[in-house]
C-alpha cells in the first residue's frame, strides 16, 4: 500500500496572507466607553451610526442596549447593563462586568466621541464595499438566466449609490437661520435671472408667469387625453431647457447651471429617433408628417440639415427603454447626474413605468409606489420631474371635456404626491370631430367657432402647491406639434 505523503504546511514563498475585514476594535471600545461614561455623548454622535456598523458582535449588542436606554431616558452604565447581558456567552467570555468597567476606565473625553463614530462608520462602509464587490463578482461568474449583464450592472450601481448616500442625507434639524439664508439666496438668484423666475424656464412666457418656472424637487404631472399634445409639450419644454443650457465653474471644480439645464428624457412610448424627428420638425418648421413620409423638397431638406446642426449638441439625453422599472429609471438618472449633471427629468409616460417584478395585483398601489419614488427622486437629485399621465375615459362621457383632477388614472396617489398637476385641453380637437354637413347653416356656425379656437390650446393648472391655479392659453401648431406664446395682451383665463 502506497504511503500518502504528509501535507507540507510551510507557507509557500509567494503565498499571500489571508485578508481580514477592516476593523478597529480599539476605536469601538473607545466610543462605547465614552458613551457609558457620559450618556450625554450619545447626542453628539449623530443619528447615522447603527449597531450593525460595529465589527465585534458583542459591541453591536452593547451599543443597541445603550441606544435603547438613552432613548427611553434611562441610565446606561455598567452595573445596570451587566444584568441585561448576564446570559450572554460573549459577555462572560470577555470578562463580564469587568470588561464594561475597563471600557469606562479607558474612556476618552466625550468631546472625541464624534471622531471615533466616524472611524467606526467609515470602516463599516469599507466592509460593506468589500461585501458588495464580492457579490457582484460572484453573480457575474455564475450568471443569471433571468437577469442580463446590463441588469446586473444597474443593480450593482444602485447598491453602490445607496452605500455612498447612506449617512449623508440624514441631516436632522436645520436651524431656521440656515433655512432663511437659503430662501434669500434663491430669491436673489431669481431676481438676477431673466424674467425674475425662481425656477427653470419652460420657454413659454405665459406659463412661466403662472408657475414661476420649474422648481427643483417638484413632481409635475402633465396629463391629457390622447392626441392632446402631452408629448409635444414635454418635448418643447425639454428642448428649450437643453438648448439654453449655460453654466459657470465653481471653486471646487463643479459646474453651476445659470440658465437652462441638462435634461434626461425617458421615452417609454416613442423611440429616440421619433423624438428627434419631432424636434427637427419644431426647429426647422417643416411639417412632421411630411418629414416622416419624405415629402420634402431640397429647400426644406436644407432647413432640416441646418436644424440638425443647431440642436445636435444640446445636452438632451434620451432613454427609450420600454417598460423600465422605477428602480432602473432612478439608477440611470443618478448616473447621468454624476457624469454630466442633471437639471430636469421628463418621463413619458407614468403608466408605462413598472414597479419592479411586474407581478403586482393592485395597480393602484403600484402607481402609488411609483409616484412616491418619483417625488423622492426629485428631492434626492434636487431637480424637477415632469411625469406625463393618461386620463381616464370618463372625460369623453361628459359634455364638458375639460379635464379635472378626478379624471387622473389612479388619481388618489398621483394627485397626493404631485406638487403640480397640469392638463392640456384643445377645444379644436373635439369641435373638429363634430363637423356638420357642409353647406348647412350649422356648418357656417361651426366654421366660425373653429376659427376662434383653431391654433390655440389651454394648459389648465389644477393643482399648484406653491402658487395659484388657473388656465394659461398657448398657441399650438399642429403641423410641427409645437406649443408657443400667444401674441396678445391678455395672459390668463380667470376660470
Amino acid at each position: 500500500m502506497a504511503i500518502v505523503p504528509a501535507l507540507d504546511l510551510r507557507p509557500a514563498q509567494n503565498d499571500t496572507a489571508i485578508p481580514h475585514a477592516p476593523a478597529n476594535i480599539e476605536a469601538e471600545q473607545a466610543l462605547l466607553g465614552a458613551l457609558l461614561y457620559d450618556n450625554a455623548a450619545f447626542e453628539r454622535i449623530g443619528d447615522y451610526l447603527q449597531a450593525r456598523h460595529f465589527y465585534e458582535p458583542f459591541h453591536q449588542r452593547l451599543f443597541a442596549a445603550i441606544e435603547s436606554a438613552v432613548r427611553k431616558g434611562q441610565l446606561a452604565e455598567p452595573i445596570l447593563l451587566a444584568e441585561q447581558f448576564s446570559r450572554d456567552p460573549a459577555f462572560e467570555e470577555l470578562g463580564g462586568i469587568r470588561y464594561l468597567a475597563d471600557l469606562v476606565d479607558r474612556a476618552p473625553p466625550a468631546a472625541n466621541a464624534p471622531d471615533y463614530t466616524r472611524a467606526v462608520y467609515d470602516l463599516a462602509l469599507r466592509r460593506d464595499l468589500i461585501r458588495i464587490g464580492g457579490e457582484i463578482s460572484l453573480q457575474a461568474q455564475q450568471g443569471d438566466a433571468e437577469r442580463s449583464a446590463r441588469d446586473q450592472i444597474e443593480a450593482a450601481e444602485a447598491q453602490l449609490f445607496a452605500l455612498a448616500e447612506s449617512g449623508g442625507n440624514n441631516q436632522g434639524f436645520v436651524p431656521f437661520s440656515e433655512a432663511v439664508h437659503g430662501a434669500v439666496t434663491l430669491a436673489a438668484e431669481a431676481h438676477a435671472r431673466d424674467g425674475g423666475l425662481a425656477g427653470t424656464s419652460t420657454g413659454l412666457i405665459d406659463l412661466d408667469r403662472k408657475i414661476g418656472g420649474l422648481h427643483p424637487s417638484d413632481l409635475v404631472i402633465l396629463a391629457a387625453r390622447p392626441s392632446m399634445g402631452k408629448t409635444s409639450l414635454a418635448c418643447n419644454i425639454a428642448f428649450d431647457v437643453a438648448r439654453n443650457y449655460a453654466w459657470e465653474p465653481q471653486p471646487d471644480g463643479t459646474r453651476k447651471t445659470v440658465r437652462g439645464g441638462v435634461v434626461a428624457f425617458f421615452s417609454l412610448e416613442m423611440s429616440a429617433d421619433q423624438l428627434a424627428m419631432r424636434l427637427l420638425a419644431e426647429v426647422s418648421g417643416v411639417s412632421g408628417d411630411r418629414l416622416r413620409k419624405g415629402e420634402i423638397d431640397a429647400v426644406e431638406f436644407g432647413r432640416i440639415r441646418d436644424a440638425a446642426l443647431e440642436i445636435q449638441d444640446a445636452p438632451l439625453f434620451i432613454d427609450a427603454t420600454g417598460g423600465i422599472t422605477i428602480a432602473k429609471l432612478a439608477a440611470r438618472a443618478r448616473r447621468l447626474k454624476r457624469t454630466h449633471g442633471l437639471d430636469l427629468i421628463v418621463i413619458d409616460y407614468l403608466q408605462l413605468v413598472t414597479g419592479g417584478d411586474g407581478k403586482s395585483d393592485n395597480r393602484v398601489q403600484e402607481v402609488s409606489m411609483i409616484t412616491q419614488s418619483m417625488k423622492a427622486l426629485a428631492k434626492e437629485l434636487a431637480v424637477p420631474v415632469i411625469a406625463l399621465s393618461q386620463l381616464s375615459r370618463q372625460v369623453e362621457n361628459r359634455e364638458d371635456k375639460r379635464p379635472q383632477l378626478s379624471d387622473l388614472r389612479e388619481s388618489g396617489s398621483i394627485e397626493q404626491d404631485a406638487d403640480m398637476v397640469m392638463f392640456i385641453y384643445r377645444e379644436s380637437y373635439y369641435l373638429g370631430r363634430s363637423e356638420p354637413r357642409e353647406g348647412t347653416p350649422e356648418h357656417l356656425t361651426w366654421q366660425e367657432e373653429m376659427d376662434k379656437v383653431r391654433g390655440t390650446a389651454d394648459v389648465i393648472i389644477a393643482k399648484q402647491r406653491h402658487g395659484p391655479i388657473g388656465t394659461v392659453k398657448l398657441s399650438f401648431n399642429e403641423d410641427i406639434t409645437k406649443f408657443g406664446n400667444l401674441a396678445r395682451d391678455g395672459y390668463y383665463d380667470p376660470h
